[in-house]
């Protein structure tokens, strides 16, 4: 599971780096040549669209990296970025495949069987 979670949060990182992209870009494009009247607006809320292009994803390579060594904190991770990705972006088209990825290896990493060590999670 650990692996399986690795692996889906790698992915869901690159698949929300491309959406991270062009949800970046595109604020950026209206606030250079402004709005077109009736095709394409600004965003009611610039910064957060910007902070979770960013942050979103690298949150989900994160959490997939440490899914392997540290599988509580990395599936944490993932499961922030899911939702940061759900709540910045909302869910289209664009963004199924890395809210479902992020969220099903969040979610593996977490079920994970054995315990990381043998003292606690924390």
């Amino acid at each position: 599971m650990r692996n399986a979670a690795l692996v889906l949060g790698l992915i869901a990182g690159v698949f929300g780096m491309i959406v991270g992209f062009f949800g970046y870009g595109y604020t950026v494009a209206i606030e250079q040549w402004g709005e077109i009247e009736g095709w394409a607006r600004q965003v009611d809320n610039v910064e957060l669209i910007r902070a979770a292009s960013f942050f979103a994803p690298m949150l989900c390579i994160a959490g997939g990296a440490m899914a392997r060594a540290r599988a509580l904190w990395g599936g944490a991770l993932m499961l922030l970025s899911a939702a940061g990705f759900y709540y910045a972006f909302g869910f289209t088209v664009f963004t199924m495949f890395p809210i479902g990825f992020a969220m099903l290896g969040g979610i593996l990493a977490v079920a994970a069987g054995k315990p990381d060590e043998e003292k606690a999670h924390f």
